[in-house]
């Protein structure tokens, strides 16, 4: 279920930010954000101390996203 959860939340992310649909761009960081708590819990889980700090740098560009598209 974890593993599910993380690849709807990219994947539809992805799919929102490199589309044509204007709206779809401004809340792609968000539904990309959504998954991050499945990829710590995938981290703690797996002890993945890398995976740790990526989705901490993912999760730090998801937010500069949301900052730029709703301000």
């Amino acid at each position: 279920m974890n593993q599910l959860m993380i690849a709807a939340f990219g994947l539809t992310a992805i799919w929102l930010a490199m589309g044509n649909w204007l709206p779809g761009r401004k809340w792609a960081p968000v539904i990309g954000l959504c998954g991050q708590p499945f990829w710590l819990f995938f981290a703690f889980q797996a002890g993945g101390w890398g995976i740790l700090i990526l989705t901490t740098a993912y999760t730090l560009v998801y937010v500069r996203g949301i900052w730029v598209q709703f301000r």
